[in-house]
């Protein structure tokens, strides 16, 4: 079952129609969103009591970074939002161009990498107009990245806002997992659309469950002896590896890449499992004394 709006879940709860017209998954990214916005406050208060990150630079005079937060995050939040649906769109151009204004006005239809792309590209040109260091502060948003994922992904489940698997294999299904871990009709969608019985693989909830993994190898991996920038690699890897993974079971447009048909997530997803790779291997080096991460308190 699912429950595009709060009005549904207090019908469901309850049994009474009371008019909340919030969205579930918009409810769900702002969560997210101020899980990662605490994970990512925290790590740069740490970096910076540490000497690691130096001040930021706002309107002439010199804060700590950990002061920024909020700006930065409505920056990428806005960004990533206008970049999901920009990659969502090139995915389906077909579609776009058949019925342009639906598909920018519509209520789902969002790339997690293309938000992910454009929103750290703004993210960036913050970075550089407050004059902070680029590496530190991609190690810092690293696990606030992978959390917020998790907590939005969780909308998208309660929400059924189309990002649902393939049709379940039944065969396959351990006789000890219960059937909605395995498969879901996802009625009351956002879509409308009507999903046949058994139903299909819920997706969302599988990425939840890997990125929450993925945070958890994150956050203690902050104590890592190497240099800056090692950490964010990892979260490159981790990144790509967890959606390459969750594309073998997703229903998604397969696109020409020089001879090579996959989804456009799966191409991306390859990029940055390599970017992560060639970073850790460049940066997998001990720091010196003075360039030491502080450990965690």
């Amino acid at each position: 079952m699912s429950y595009p709006f709060l009005s549904d879940v207090v019908k469901a709860w309850t049994g009474y129609d009371v008019p909340l017209p919030l969205a579930t998954f918009g409810l769900f990214v702002a969560l997210g969103a101020l899980a990662a916005a605490a994970c990512f406050r925290a790590e740069l208060s740490r970096l910076y009591a540490a000497g690691r990150i130096r001040a930021a630079l706002v309107a002439g005079a010199q804060v700590p970074p950990q002061t920024v937060v909020g700006d930065f995050m409505v920056v990428v939040m806005i960004a990533g939002v206008v970049g999901a649906r920009l990659f969502h769109i090139l995915e389906h151009s077909q579609q776009f161009m058949a019925d342009p204004m639906s598909m920018i006005l519509t209520r789902s239809g969002l790339s997690i990498f293309g938000g992910l792309i454009v929103g750290t590209l703004a993210g960036m040109v913050c970075v550089r107009r407050w004059r902070l260091p680029v590496r530190p502060l991609l190690d810092a948003a690293a696990p606030a990245m992978m959390i917020g994922y998790a907590i939005g992904r969780v909308g998208c489940e309660v929400s059924g806002d189309g990002d649902w698997g393939i049709a379940s294999n039944m065969a396959l299904k351990p006789d000890w997992l219960p059937t909605w871990l395995w498969a879901q009709t996802y009625d009351n969608n956002i879509f409308g659309e009507v999903i046949a019985a058994p139903g299909v693989y819920p997706a969302p909830m599988y990425e939840t469950a890997m990125a929450l993994l993925c945070f958890l190898a994150l956050w203690a991996l902050r104590r890592h002896p190497f240099r800056t920038g090692w950490l964010f690699s990892v979260y490159l890897i981790l990144a790509g590896a967890e959606r390459l993974l969750i594309e073998q079971i997703r229903v998604n447009p397969v696109l020409d890449f020089l001879g090579v048909r996959a989804t456009q997530a799966e191409a991306i997803a390859v990029v940055l499992m390599v970017l992560g790779v060639v970073g850790t291997v460049l940066l997998g080096q001990r720091q010196n004394a003075a360039d030491k991460l502080l450990k965690p308190r």
